[in-house]
């Protein structure tokens, strides 16, 4: 087995070193890639020889992201543990998952090594085939490793190189393909490279043409099925990201722990009362009367603006941040708006960059704080939230935030940036209000924020709406939806 391997490491990096050389076509990889799983068939057979006779009452969910930053796909894996398949989730190590998955005996996780380009020469598109390469022979060494599932479950995007590599090994080892479909590929590939560069071409191909060979598709919203079924001659089902149970208001006494934790690392949640009386215990937000234990707001306390973010490139903090700047204007102006503390948790590439530029701001009633917080605290936080604002803008139009629908499932109020089918989840003037630029998010901040502590202005009216609204949640949604696509096969 392992001269197997190394001929096939040793064919394809042959391979890579002649595209380099010639400038051909990244395309050409295809054949030393089929050949690749060629090789495999002796390997897999054996396995599979080895595995008759065993329940298969089991699946593969893979994701060529971080695990722990993959919601939609550890709630499949709850809910798939929770009717008794054994799960398999396969990622990359980063974020810890919530504890729900950590500690259900029903489910393994397997980390993939991240893949780090292994050349600092050549054009990038040289260097990213040295990373398709290396993901494809990872991709195969894990799903070869396991058991045999019933079905293999793959989150797209990323899918250049799983969706083939999956494909395949799904044919090799008798399993059924699941592609949940949460956007484009190339169309995140295209925000950074453009629409016409070579290597999102090649992507849109390689998904147009990979993406039809799955035994079943799932998709986010309507329009996405709409575009999958008109365009790709895929047919898929909506399921639409329901709040995991997890997601809710967060009682005031909760708050305040979670508020008295993170003040320590982050000023905005500390007191700005200089004398604090003894017999209390102070945050930014709320009080602790430790003669009673009676857990209530801060008279005058600031408003808490919750965001959340992967700081890519979908999403434009700018108009965010101009919003804010506006806003600490018409504070300073005279107008009664409550200072506002916007925590934007998440981590990304872009994250560093950004800290850069509000580090250069200096407010005097706006405090912003770019936290990263445990899997069991962000639900905790985002239900001590007074308004969300949301600035993904979805690279190809079809996909909704996540996001929102935590916010939506903790109540929280949504100020949105509009784009295609956000009318599908984010209903104006109903459970939020959506923007198109800077100058309209100050206007809505300006409207929800006047008369903060009256119920009964206009951010108040948006949270009884969300309360009183019937709101499916993800269990029923996925029983009703997925369940039926995965029969036993014992």
């Amino acid at each position: 087995m392992a001269a197997l391997w190394f001929l096939s490491a040793l064919f394809l990096a042959v391979s890579l070193c002649s595209l380099y050389l010639t400038g051909a076509s990244v395309a050409l990889l295809l054949p030393p890639l089929l050949l690749l799983l060629l090789l495999l068939v002796p390997v897999v057979w054996s396995r599979r020889r080895r595995g008759r006779g065993r329940s298969r009452r089991s699946v593969c969910v893979l994701v060529m992201g971080d695990l722990g930053r993959s919601p939609r796909m550890l709630y499949h894996t709850l809910s798939l543990a929770r009717h008794g398949f054994s799960v398999t989730a396969v990622g990359y190590p980063g974020a810890k998952p919530h504890k729900d998955v950590l500690n259900n005996d029903k489910i393994k996780i397997v980390y993939l090594t991240e893949v780090k380009t292994a050349t600092n020469f050549g054009p990038k598109i040289f260097q990213y085939g040295v990373k398709v390469v290396v993901q494809t022979l990872q991709i195969c060494y894990v799903l070869l490793r396991i058991d045999p599932p019933s079905y293999m479950l793959l989150q797209n995007p990323p899918g250049l190189p799983a969706i083939a590599v999956v494909w395949a090994v799904c044919l090799l080892r008798g399993s059924k393909f699941i592609i949940d479909w949460h956007n484009y590929g190339y169309t995140i590939m295209g925000l950074t490279h453009g629409d016409h560069h070579l290597i999102v071409l090649i992507a849109k191909w390689y998904e147009h043409f990979f993406g039809k060979l799955s035994d079943s598709n799932l998709c986010v919203t309507e329009a996405m099925r709409e575009d999958l079924n008109t365009n790709w001659n895929i047919k898929a089902i909506t399921l639409y990201d329901t709040p995991s149970p997890i997601f809710k208001e967060t009682p005031l006494e909760l708050q305040h722990k979670l508020f008295k934790k993170l003040a320590k690392d982050f000023v905005p949640f500390r007191t700005r009362i200089e004398s604090v009386p003894s017999n209390l215990e102070q945050t930014a937000f709320t009080e602790l009367n430790v003669n009673t234990g009676d857990v209530s707001y801060v008279q005058g306390r600031p408003a808490l603006l919750m965001s959340s973010t992967s700081w890519t490139e979908d999403e434009d903090f700018s108009i965010l941040l101009k919003a804010l700047d506006e806003y600490e204007g018409l504070i300073t102006a005279g107008m009664k708006l409550p200072s506002l503390v916007c925590a934007i948790t998440g981590k990304g590439p872009l994250k560093e960059f950004y800290s850069h530029v509000i580090e250069k701001m200096h407010f005097k009633y706006v405090d912003i704080c770019t936290p990263w917080l445990e899997a069991e605290d962000y639900p905790v936080l985002l239900g001590s939230g007074d308004l969300g604002v949301c600035l993904h803008k979805s690279s190809s139009g079809l996909d909704l935030p996540m996001k929102v629908v935590d916010m939506f499932g903790c109540r929280l109020p949504v100020c949105a940036l509009d784009f295609q089918c956000l009318p599908e989840l984010v209903k104006h003037e109903e459970n939020g209000l959506i923007f198109k630029n800077a100058r309209e998010l100050t206007e809505q901040l300006k409207l929800l924020f006047t008369d903060f502590h009256n119920e009964r202005n206009k951010l108040g009216i948006f949270k009884r709406n969300l309360k009183e609204a019937k709101m499916v949640q993800w269990d029923e949604n996925w029983d009703d939806i997925v369940l039926p696509l995965l029969p036993a096969s014992d």
